[in-house]
Parts: structure tokens; C-alpha cells; sequence
């Protein structure tokens, strides 16, 4: 058989600007030192499993020293070593199928920035495989069947080097200043791909035109790049890269699943809220098959063994994600699809095969909460597939984040639960699930004395109509009709979920006195496609009274005290923290915005090229959606701003840059209103070392029982 990764040969410059040249291995030093962390955490967190062929061992990420790390062990025993003790945090992980490598993906810095390493089981031979350029980022695929290499989608930077000069980067003075490429094309007539003027920090010539100040208003808010490339690397550095798609002006690009006979690969690509999965034939990079799917777990989808049948989570033309049966012919092209299993009101969450790969296992969302089944694929007729019958799987938490499949029989399942800390738990043949010995226990959550609250669900109704949901949060020690200071917590996204999980800064907010309301404003995930996109455009001003409406109903149908009102968020959240201060600013005695967006314009401006890909459809397009995205801006209503603020916010976050807070901040004080920002050393977008957390957690208590009058 000829074979089925053949190398591209193609230059960069085949492909444009956007192009991402394919990563040169980096040699790092052993990575076999400390078996142990210098300090470890009483109550710590493991998650993102990964296990090995035979499924004895697994691949974890544990932060037990404080950070999250890479660590490994026997499934059923305690003992467990610590493959790389960089303080670098790791996101990713993946075990190759042959049992020789272990990839997994680190943020240098604690920044937005990753990139993708391998190691062996034993802690040798660690290298870079992508990433290693720090003005690019990596992202884990998967891996061939024969686990000969694995696949890496890489970002172009946003400055080109100069192939004269490998130590001058530039870029082309004609492109500077130029209108948008011809390449922007509307998706469903809805989702706009960015593009826009390129510029970089280099000397310039006298005859280039000069650099755009992009946080001025008048400027395009945009940042050049965006160009994500799928490669298929060799860990052992034998053959040379291989070449698997490239898109300009991205938002997402992964590879999710290879053929076993390597002859097609299943992408997601797309920007958020407007994902679809395509089929690509490995021979000449045709796509034959695209699928709508929903945002949430990126792995959306494999292949049948046969390559004949794709199984795919989908919501395509359905308010909830479902299990589809995609039929394909010899050449990659659909034959024809089904939903094979649904649940009304419900989303299907994750989806994961067995080892056999005959064998689904599928996580439902069921409002907020998980319920995991497992059901036998098999086609009822040639090409289209069908599934048996469910088997539920009992689990002893309420949440589901991770399922990977661990030797013959056997699951690895990653649970989060209101009264517990992350850890994996082992499940065999449906039958039993057990907790590995190196996760912590559940009564080592919390400190003695201070037991996690369980919340309760709330259901409610927006000022129009649209029916709002979230958890409550009753601080302990207080009487039932007992007025509290109540903080509403917004989560990131927009389209997270508020879900039953234990979070450490729930818990401190409610050991210092204060209730805590976590709802799902509009725009969130869960409850249905019609509710992810009901924030879209304007519809975000009626998300921004959704904070209203459940703050208001915290306290008629609750214990909560109208005159001490706090909200907080992060992210997204964030974002809804500035702009429910300067909207209703007589609701609120206080506020902390974590990460948020304070000037939509100039978060455009500032973000990483491939996020701003996506952001386009959820907030706007930065040139032609101007008026609509100043007018959603709390910086253009900072004047209405009467309480404190604190902000709060990661020195290496790409995601929402740092200036964000530093501008509001700024423009609150100017006008006499106490505001202070916490910078948090060697953070992104999400904070990830103790330390840090805990000074996060204990600042914002502070600052609320301060500014609540407690």
C-alpha cells in the first residue's frame, strides 16, 4: 500500500502570510528529575486522563505542587511520579496509542500561548514539538492509529521573519493599511471571518506607511494573523512533518480523529457558535463531507473502525447536540445521515469511543448535571449506523469533564461535583466506578470545619419573557428569612454553564458571611441553540438586563439584601460586571470585574487573531458593527459609574489583554470613584498557580466584605 502521509513539499510562501511553517522539533533537558513536587497542595486537583494501550497506567494532570502539571501512574495504585517539573501549567494530554510518547500541550509564562510537547512514559527524551517560536501557538490533535505521529495545529505569528535575515522579522510594506482581503466571506449568511490591516513593531522604512494606533478608536480593530496549519509531526523526528490542512483568517482549527488507513481526517473548524466538522482526504486535501456541530468539547467526533461510518455530536438543524451517524462512501463522500441517539432538552456533551470502537460512551447535560450511557454502534445496513440499547452509568458526582477510554472494557472518567475536588475515577464494563487512589478525597475539599455548600436550583423569568435559570448559594449559619449580602457571579463564555461543581472561590465568599448567585444569563450553553444565540448583536443590551432580573429576583424569591448587592465575574463575566455597573448603577454597592472587556473596540484591537475570528459573531464585526459594539461598551457609559471597583486581572493574558482593566480602572479614578487593579504575576486568561488563586480568592473576599458593610 502507498503511503498514506505523503510529505508536502510545498514552501510557505505557497500558501500566503497566513501560513504557519511547519515546527522543528526542540530538545529539551530529561525531564526524569524530581519524583515529586517540592510542595504539595493537602487538597489537590487531578483531571484530563489519559491512559495507556494495555489501560494500566494513565497520564494525568494533578496540581498537587501548586501548578498544574504532567503526571503518571498505575490506575489502581498511589504511586504516581511526575514526568516534567517545569512550573510551565499543562492543559492537554494525550497518550500515543503505541505507548511510547506522551504529548500534552504547556502555556509558558501562565500565558494564552501553547505549545505542544511529547515525553516518555519514563521521563526522557522530553522535546517541543510545536510552539517553540513565542510568537506562535500550538494545539494538541490526535493520534494516528499506528501512533506514529501526532497531529499539531499551529498559529502563524503575526510578524513574518525575514528569510535574509532570520533575526529581522517584517512585513511587507504593501500590506500595511490595506482594505480587507477578498477572502471574507459571510458563513449561514451570519458569522463573518475577520481579516484587516497587518502591522508590526519592527523599523520601518521611510517609504512604508505608519503603524496604526490600534487603541484608537478610529483605527480597525483588528490584529493581522489569524492563519492556523495541521501538521502531522513524528515524535521521534524520523520523517519530516506532514502537511494536512491550512486556513487563512481562522478561528479554529483541530484535528479530531485520523482513518485507520489514514486516507481521511475529521477537522472542527469554524468561529464559536458557527462550528461544523469537515471530512478531508489526506491524498489531495479535498473536503468531501461538512456537518454543523456544537461549541463546547472540541473533540467532536470519530471514525467507525471501517472508515465506512463518521459518529459525530451534532446539533445540526436542532435546538439540543445529538449523536449522528454520518455515512461515507470509498472516496470520503456523505452517503446520507442520521440521529442515532437524542434526549429531548437535553445536550450531548461528550462523546467518546471505546476501545473497540464499537462501544459509545455519551455524557448528557441534563440542566447542568450529567447522566453518562453507554450504547453498541454497528451499521443496520451498509454504510449507515445505528446504536443499541443505553446502559446507564451510575456516577458518584454530578459532573462529567472528561471520558478516555483505558484498555479493553475499561473507562477513565474526569468528575467535578459540588462536595469535591476534580479527580479521575476508573469505571469497569459500566459496572463499578472507583476512585484512583491519587485523587483526593471528598472530605479533603475544604479545611475541617468549613463543609462545601451544596446549591440549589433557581429558576426565573427576564424582563421579556425568556425563561433564566441558576444556582443559589445560602452562606451557613444563617436563618432561612435572614436577609445576606449576596454577590452574583457571572461565568465567562458567553457560552459556559453554571454547573454543580465545587469552586474554592464560591466557598471563601460563603466561610466570610455572603450568598452567592451563579446564574445563566443569555447566551449561555445548556439550555437549548435558540438560547446561545439569543445575545447575539443587540440582543446582548437584553443579556445585560438578564443581570438585572436575577439580581432583582435574589431578592424577592430569596434571602438576598437589596442594599448589599454585589457582582462579580470573569471573562465574558467580566465584561458583564463593567457594563452592569455603569447600567444600573444604583443596583450594586460594589463590584469585580476578573478579566473582563471594558472597550470592545479595543479588545478587537488587542486580542489573539484567531480569537477575534470568533468574537465577531458574538459581539459584532469590529469595522462594519462599530456604533453597535461602542454602544455595548461600559467604557462609553463610564461617567454613569457610582461604587467601587476592583479589577483583577493575568500580566500574560492574550485573550482579553490586561489594558482592558487598566483603562477602566484608570477612567474610574479620573473621576473620583475608588477602583484598584490586582495584576497577577506569570498568569494568563485563566489563573492556574495556588498561590495566586489564593491571593485572588482572598483579596475579592476582602474587598467585598469591605465594600458590603460587613
Amino acid at each position: 500500500m502507498s503511503d498514506p502521509w505523503p510529505s508536502d513539499t510545498r514552501s510557505a510562501d505557497a500558501y500566503g502570510p497566513a501560513f504557519a511553517a511547519a515546527p522543528a522539533p526542540v530538545p529539551l533537558p530529561g525531564a526524569g528529575g524530581p519524583r515529586d513536587a517540592v510542595t504539595r497542595l493537602h487538597a489537590h486537583g487531578c483531571w484530563y486522563p489519559s491512559a495507556d494501550p494495555d489501560g494500566t497506567q494513565v497520564a494525568f494532570i494533578c496540581d498537587r505542587g501548586g501548578v498544574p502539571q504532567l503526571w503518571a501512574g498505575p490506575v489502581d495504585g498511589g504511586e504516581v511520579r511526575l514526568l516534567d517539573a517545569s512550573p510551565e501549567p499543562v492543559k492537554e494530554v494525550s497518550w500515543s496509542p503505541d505507548g511510547r510518547w506522551i504529548a500534552y500541550t504547556t502555556a509558558p509564562g501562565g500565558g494564552e500561548h501553547t505549545r505542544v510537547l511529547c515525553v516518555r512514559p519514563d521521563g526522557t527524551g522530553r522535546r517541543i514539538l510545536a510552539g517553540a517560536d513565542p510568537r506562535s501557538s500550538a494545539y494538541l490533535g490526535c493520534w494516528t492509529h499506528d501512533g506514529s505521529a501526532v497531529a499539531v495545529t499551529l498559529a502563524a505569528p503575526t510578524t513574518r521573519t525575514n528569510v535574509d535575515d532570520p533575526g529581522h522579522t517584517s512585513i511587507p510594506s504593501e500590506t500595511v493599511g490595506t482594505s480587507l482581503p477578498p477572502d471574507w466571506t459571510d458563513r449561514h449568511g451570519r458569522a463573518t471571518l475577520l481579516g484587516g490591516a497587518r502591522y508590526d513593531a519592527a523599523p520601518r522604512t521611510p517609504q512604508a506607511p505608519t503603524p496604526t494606533d490600534l487603541l484608537a478608536l478610529a483605527a480597525p480593530a483588528v490584529r493581522a494573523g489569524g492563519g492556523l496549519s495541521a501538521y502531522l509531526i513524528d515524535p521521534d523526528g524520523l520523517a519530516s512533518p506532514v502537511l494536512l490542512a491550512t486556513e487563512t483568517h481562522a478561528a479554529t482549527l483541530r484535528v479530531c480523529d485520523l482513518s485507520h488507513d489514514g486516507t481521511l481526517a475529521l477537522l472542527r473548524r469554524g468561529p464559536r457558535g458557527r462550528r461544523e466538522a469537515i471530512v478531508r482526504r489526506t491524498a489531495d486535501s479535498a473536503t468531501t463531507c461538512a456537518v454543523p456541530v456544537a461549541d463546547g468539547d472540541p473533540w467532536i467526533g470519530r471514525f467507525a473502525p471501517d472508515g465506512r461510518t463518521l459518529w459525530l455530536r451534532s446539533n445540526a438543524d436542532r435546538e439540543y447536540a445529538a449523536l449522528f451517524a454520518v455515512a461515507l462512501g470509498d472516496d470520503g463522500e456523505p452517503r446520507g445521515r442520521s440521529v442515532v441517539a437524542e434526549r429531548a432538552g437535553s445536550d450531548l456533551e461528550l462523546l467518546s469511543m471505546a476501545q473497540d470502537g464499537r462501544t459509545a460512551v455519551l455524557a448528557w447535560n441534563v440542566q447542568g448535571a450529567s447522566e453518562l450511557e453507554l450504547v453498541e454502534t454497528f451499521p443496520s445496513r451498509p454504510g449507515l449506523g445505528e446504536a443499541g440499547p443505553a446502559r446507564p452509568v451510575s456516577l458518584p458526582h454530578e459532573v462529567v469533564t472528561r471520558v478516555a477510554a483505558a484498555g479493553p472494557g475499561r473507562l477513565l472518567l474526569a468528575l467535578a461535583g459540588s462536595q469535591r475536588r476534580p479527580g479521575v475515577w476508573w469505571a469497569h464494563e459500566g459496572v463499578s466506578v472507583l476512585r484512583t487512589p491519587w485523587s483526593s478525597r471528598d472530605e479533603d475539599a475544604v479545611p475541617p470545619g468549613r463543609p462545601p455548600v451544596r446549591p440549589v436550583p433557581v429558576r426565573l423569568r427576564a424582563r421579556d419573557g425568556l425563561p433564566l435559570s441558576g444556582w443559589y448559594y445560602r452562606a451557613p449559619g444563617r436563618a432561612p428569612d435572614e436577609p445576606a449580602p449576596c454577590v452574583v457571579h457571572l461565568h465567562g463564555g458567553p457560552e459556559e454553564q453554571e454547573r454543580p461543581v465545587f469552586n474554592p472561590l464560591y466557598h471563601e465568599l460563603l466561610g466570610r458571611g455572603l450568598d452567592v448567585f451563579a446564574p445563566d444569563v443569555r447566551g449561555s450553553s445548556g439550555h437549548g441553540r435558540s438560547f446561545v444565540d439569543a445575545d447575539l448583536g443587540t440582543g446582548r443590551f437584553a443579556a445585560l438586563d438578564d443581570v438585572a432580573d436575577c439580581a432583582a429576583h435574589a431578592v424577592t424569591a430569596g434571602p438576598a439584601d437589596p442594599t448589599r448587592l454585589a457582582v462579580m465575574g470573569r471573562s465574558y463575566g467580566g465584561y458583564l460586571t463593567f457594563a452592569s455597573l455603569v447600567r444600573h448603577p444604583d443596583l450594586f454597592r460594589t463590584g469585580i470585574a476578573v478579566c473582563g472587556m471594558s472597550d470592545l473596540l479595543t479588545f478587537f484591537a488587542g486580542t489573539e487573531p484567531w480569537l477575534a475570528e470568533s468574537a465577531a459573531h458574538k459581539y459584532g464585526h469590529p469595522e462594519r458593527d462599530r456604533e453597535l459594539l461602542r454602544d455595548l461598551s461600559p467604557m462609553s457609559r463610564v461617567d454613569a459609574l457610582r461604587v467601587p471597583l476592583l479589577a483583577v486581572h493575568g500580566e500574560h493574558d492574550t485573550n482579553v489583554p490586561p489594558g482592558e482593566s487598566e483603562q477602566f480602572v484608570r477612567a474610574a479614578r479620573e473621576r473620583g470613584i475608588p477602583a484598584e487593579l490586582l495584576t497577577l504575576r506569570d498568569e494568563g486568561h485563566d489563573f492556574l498557580r495556588a498561590d495566586n488563586r489564593r491571593l485572588f480568592r482572598r483579596a475579592a473576599a476582602d474587598w467585598m466584605e469591605r465594600h458590603l458593610g460587613m
